[in-house]
């Protein structure tokens, strides 16, 4: 089972640098709209970067609306990393978070 993080929640977590937030979303997708803090992965590119994660650090996996990031998450996990799914993605972000950030 992956694990959850609100977006709220999520928001707290980086003012505190408690968390690394991964954004697996496609540059096109980058151009429209992004996290400042945010580590660039497209999902593609997760196993040849596997050597960027550390198991001692905690990770938030984002994309558009939370399903690829699902699967970025379950392969992390198993990889043995600490990762906790975005709920929503970017789009929950613009709605809860950030409402002056284009959507798309």
């Amino acid at each position: 089972m992956i694990k959850q993080i609100k977006v709220t929640e999520l928001s707290e977590k980086l003012k505190n640098n408690d968390i690394i937030l991964v954004d697996v979303r496609e540059l096109n997708e980058l151009e429209i709209c992004s996290i400042e803090k945010a580590i660039h992965i497209p999902m593609r590119n997760i196993p040849l970067s596997i050597d960027q994660f550390d198991k001692d650090s905690v990770y938030a996996i984002m994309c558009h609306s939370g399903i690829r990031s699902h699967n970025v998450s379950f392969y992390l996990q198993n990889m043995g990393f600490n990762v906790l799914n975005v709920e929503g993605g970017i789009n929950e972000w613009a709605n809860i978070v950030d409402n002056s950030m284009s959507r798309y």
